[in-house]
């Protein structure tokens, strides 16, 4: 069962990097083209092009780590002062919070595409943060919330005692306490800026400022006659690796913050 599920899950990936490696000819030729017609020059036509991708990667890049920090630093300050409500107010915060990260955003497409009009943010990858910590931060107070409810309130009291300030509070106790969470919420942050589409489309319009999504449509929609299978693919391969990588090295943080606070000793 476990080899099926892993099989399922790994299919996409295993066929897009096979495409990539193949040439339009062997392609076309199916199981009978197996035997050659394995190449690299896909990568090429994508690491090469003009901009070449690595530009892509570093636009999703920078505007993914700013769209994160932004939203925690946010977030965490919401969150705790929500964790520390217990009256009817928190109840009616918490299912706004839940309403607007549930609402689908792409309805809000046509009045961000206004605002990018009317403010001049267009072409600018900072202000494409805006958009993206402001859908993301209903989500993220919501998980940072229930981690700093999970903690024990005497903690806090007994720091309080010692004399410390609120900032000391967080910074130096309750911050560390519920680092796998903020681990996970930065995660998933990052991998919405990262992969987000609409936005992008409408707010970049300049080929070396575009990030991965848009820059990918691009590589698909680049020829009149032909689907570039074998480009296209490889732009995938090469845009997945940064965040296979990420969830690799903090894999056992993003564990401990998604099951945190769902076992009490």
């Amino acid at each position: 069962m476990v080899a099926l599920l892993l099989l399922w899950s790994l299919a996409p990936m295993l066929w897009q990097l096979y495409t990539s490696l193949r040439t339009p000819e062997s392609l076309l030729a199916g199981l009978a083209g197996l035997g050659g017609g394995w190449t690299l020059a896909n990568y090429s036509a994508v690491l090469q092009a003009d901009p070449p991708f690595g530009v892509y990667l570093l636009n999703s890049t920078v505007v993914g780590a700013l769209s994160t920090l932004l939203t925690l630093a946010l977030a965490i300050p919401c969150a705790y002062a929500l964790s520390r409500r217990s009256d009817l107010l928190k109840l009616v915060i918490g299912g706004g919070l839940l309403a607007a990260a549930v609402f689908p955003y792409v309805l809000l497409f046509l009045a961000l595409l206004q605002v990018a009009r009317q403010l001049g943010l267009a072409n600018n990858l900072l202000a494409l943060c805006l958009p993206y910590a402001g859908l993301s931060l209903p989500l993220a107070v919501l998980l940072l919330q229930a981690a700093f409810a999970d903690l024990p309130v005497d903690l806090e009291e007994n720091a309080l005692l010692e004399g410390f300030s609120l900032g000391q509070r967080l910074r130096w106790i309750l911050l560390p306490l519920i680092g796998p969470a903020v681990a996970s919420t930065g995660l998933l942050v990052f991998l919405f800026s990262w992969n987000e589409f609409p936005i992008a489309l409408t707010w970049l319009s300049r080929n070396e400022l575009l990030t991965l999504a848009p820059a990918m449509a691009r590589i698909a929609g680049s020829s009149v006659f032909t689907v570039p299978h074998g480009a296209f693919a490889a732009a995938t391969v090469l845009g997945g690796v940064p965040l296979l990588a990420l969830l690799l090295i903090f894999q056992r943080q993003i564990l401990a913050g998604l099951t945190q606070g769902a076992i009490k000793g």
